[in-house]
């Protein structure tokens, strides 16, 4: 995966017509999923630092973690203020990234609502998935839908209007572009055998399948008014 973008590459390329001002309602939807996502990371990374088999490996997610942590509160800060509504019942994801990030942890996505904690509480105890693919599946499949969502938002958003929302879009923006291109270089220093591609490519397609079977489109947060042919 050689052609890979470069963060200062995606931050060009994100200049375009700002779009007419988000409703309220929407805007504090999309930035609560955000943070969402980046509070699952965190947790989910975390966990993954145990039963990783090389201490370089250990300390790249850890130190992942631990930035997707600070995402999560950036995003916390960035919640519009609405009258009447917690903080945190905003905070919650899509079916489809619910089902994603279940799937990337070896379980079958739950089949009522997606709710704001993660993961499930009924969730088997199948096995997770092996270190390989689990890296795979996270820089290969969420990294880059996540980036393409970051991208697309801060491609329409209003450059004064928004301004503290478009700061943090950069911000994170440039953090997971960082942060994709480093596991990628991961993952495929990881790749010594013809058994750890096909494992590695097979996870990825299970994962894209699962996103794709729960409505995600391009990227992972959806914007309102995204059409395919962008």
């Amino acid at each position: 995966m050689s052609d890979l973008p470069t963060a200062d590459a995606l931050l060009d390329t994100a200049a375009g017509e700002p779009w007419p001002a988000m409703p309220l309602e929407r805007a504090a939807a999309l930035v609560g999923e955000y943070r969402w996502i980046e509070s699952a990371l965190f947790a989910m990374l975390g966990t993954w630092v145990s039963d990783m088999p090389i201490a370089g490996v250990q300390v790249h997610l850890d130190s992942q973690s631990m930035r997707h942590a600070w995402h999560a509160e950036l995003w916390g800060d960035r919640l519009p203020v609405l009258n009447g509504v917690d903080p945190d019942a905003l905070t919650k994801p899509s079916a489809a990234t619910v089902a994603l990030f279940a799937a990337l942890d070896g379980v079958e996505p739950p089949t009522e609502g997606p709710g704001s904690t993660w993961p499930p509480a009924d969730r088997p105890s199948a096995p997770r998935p092996g270190a390989l693919p689990r890296l795979a599946g996270l820089y290969r499949v969420v990294l880059p839908r996540l980036v393409t969502s970051y991208t697309r938002h801060l491609r329409v958003v209003a450059p004064v209007a928004d301004g503290p929302l478009r700061r943090a879009l950069r911000l994170v923006l440039n953090d997971e572009v960082e942060d994709w291109l480093a596991g990628e270089r991961l993952v495929q220093r990881l790749m010594t055998r013809p058994h750890d591609v096909a494992a590695a490519y097979e996870f990825q397609r299970h994962l894209e399948s699962v996103a794709v079977a729960a409505g995600a489109h391009s990227g992972l947060v959806d914007l309102p008014g995204w059409v395919p042919a962008d």
